[in-house]
């Protein structure tokens, strides 16, 4: 099943939808199930009382005219991951901006872990804020999410896919100069409104994760491609790797690293601009898609 948190009209309130992308319509949650009244988290938490009940009742409404927002808020920061493809980790080491890396570790031994935060989520369609004051050097990287379902701490690697709820895309949106100036990640990735999510959420029993692909284009050019079993540290080790020491909740995104193809990967570096448009794909879940903004 698909799922996105839209407002039917501009001056109503957010609700969880079941999406039909086929049809391009949806229905309400609260009107196939009158007394869910709650958010994406709520519907994660109650997932295994709800699912079953959960059907389409007659034609819907159309997406169209509809306003998509991020898919779901955190309750904490989004967990991400870098350098876990290995092109990417060779055109990252390679660029200068890389303060993470050795002569003898351009490919890491245990995933690199760091966070991005809540304040970044905007939906598809949304603008990313240009930033202009504060950088200079805004990249993209299109990333396939993972969202928790069933909680828990020491999570093994043959359980992790039993705590997955579902997927949905993110843009890890970048600056690239605050990266490398403060030789941390987490400021350059955390500023308002760098991680488009979205257009909505599959449910992890409709998505065949070893065969889809990841792509973006940027302005129409095909800048990243790749399989999503090609990632470095796969999703069942990151899961264990993050539970190990850190609980995780129903709800907690984890932002799984992007492919080869970032701005900073070309000679000389092609950074974002205003009015650029970026297009993200990823297999069995749609197409997340902003444009930058002033």
């Amino acid at each position: 099943m698909k799922f996105a948190t839209l407002r039917p009209a501009a001056d109503q309130p957010p609700v969880v939808a079941l999406i039909d992308t086929a049809g391009q319509r949806y229905w309400p949650l609260s009107d196939l199930l009158p007394e869910f009244q709650g958010d994406m988290q709520q519907l994660i938490h109650d997932w295994e009382a709800l699912r079953d009940q959960i059907a389409t009742q007659g034609e819907g409404r159309l997406l169209d005219g509809a306003r998509l927002e991020p898919p779901l808020h955190p309750q904490r920061n989004m967990f991400c991951v870098g350098k876990n493809y290995f092109e990417h980790a060779a055109e990252f080491s390679g660029s200068g901006y890389d303060s993470s890396t050795s002569a003898d570790d351009v490919v890491p031994k245990f995933p690199i872990i760091f966070t991005k935060a809540y304040n970044t989520l905007v939906a598809h369609g949304d603008e990313i804020p240009r930033h202009a004051e504060v950088t200079e050097q805004l990249d993209y990287e299109a990333e396939f999410a993972v969202i928790i379902g069933k909680g828990g701490s020491g999570i093994k690697k043959a359980e992790a896919y039993d705590h997955v709820w579902g997927y949905t895309i993110a843009n890890d949106v970048t600056a690239r100069d605050l990266q490398k100036k403060h030789k941390q990640w987490h400021l350059g990735k955390s500023l308002d409104g760098l991680c488009p999510m979205g257009p909505w959420v599959v449910t992890a029993d409709e998505m065949d994760r070893d065969n889809a692909t990841i792509k973006c284009w940027v302005n129409g050019e095909l800048r990243q491609d790749a399989r999503l079993d090609q990632l470095i540290f796969d999703v069942p080790t990151l899961i264990e790797t993050l539970s190990a020491g850190i609980t995780l909740a129903p709800g907690d995104v984890i932002l799984t690293g992007t492919p080869v193809g970032v701005g900073i990967g070309f000679t000389p570096p092609r950074f974002l601009q205003t009015g650029d448009i970026v297009r993200i794909e990823v297999d069995a879940i749609g197409v997340l898609e902003n444009r930058v903004g002033r």
